[in-house]
């Protein structure tokens, strides 16, 4: 079932969340002070929330927005080179309505897919300390299990995220093995009910280093796709 509105009310919940308030201050410092490319932009400055459709049958779970990216924009993944990676991966496997993501009115749509993140504010220097990790889950925990009812895969975007989800999962009522499976590049681990995925980051350190080209993700992607029986 398509619980849209539920999923609305908690992205609205979590735009409105100060409880870390190292993040505050500085995703709204990032905001005021801009970068110079971005002058005329009038920045997000909040927490970002998710973006797909409340029915999706797979998820790709990142670490945090970009300051000059999702924290400017609003969406996650948009407005920055990581997601300029992600978002044409997920188009070339027709999982998204086009190659590009500038802004969040830009047009982009996702074939049942959700993008979210462990931690919804930018975090300086795209660290979020294991504090902020572990007060963000709680959003986590409560987007899968409203995703639960049609989620049938996820893809976990580096180790960071790796080690935020397994216990969201846990939480949200799927079953997760013990000891944690370790997070690799490819790697699939069967919750029940849910194929879970590891993919190097699509940060610039790791594209740009050839350490994650684009064929390894469109390759990840393929796989989850198939496993979540999107066409």
């Amino acid at each position: 079932m398509d619980d849209s509105g539920a999923l609305e009310r908690l992205d609205r919940r979590i735009v409105d969340c100060r409880a870390c308030p190292r993040l505050v201050e500085w995703r709204e410092e990032v905001a005021r002070t801009k970068r110079a490319a971005f002058a005329d932009w009038t920045y997000w400055g909040r927490p970002v929330p998710g973006f797909g459709p409340a029915d999706a049958r797979l998820a790709i779970i990142g670490l945090a927005p970009a300051a000059h990216g999702g924290n400017r924009t609003g969406r996650m993944f948009t407005g920055d080179r990581s997601g300029d990676v992600l978002y044409q991966a997920l188009y070339d496997v027709g999982l998204a309505s086009q190659a590009t993501s500038v802004s969040a009115d830009d047009g982009l749509a996702l074939y049942g897919v959700r993008v979210t993140a462990p931690v919804h504010c930018a975090p300086p220097a795209n660290k979020p300390t294991p504090g902020e990790r572990d007060t963000c889950r709680a959003w986590l925990v409560q987007e899968l299990k409203l995703l639960r009812p049609t989620l049938k895969a996820a893809v976990v975007l580096g180790a960071f995220g790796w080690q935020a989800a397994l216990p969201a999962f846990g939480e949200a009522g799927w079953a997760v093995p013990r000891p944690r499976p370790a997070f690799a590049h490819g790697t699939r681990v069967a919750l029940d009910g849910l194929d879970l995925f590891g993919c190097f980051h699509v940060s610039q350190r790791n594209t740009f280093t050839g350490r994650l080209t684009a064929e390894m993700l469109r390759e990840v992607l393929r796989a989850a796709a198939d496993a979540a029986g999107l066409p």
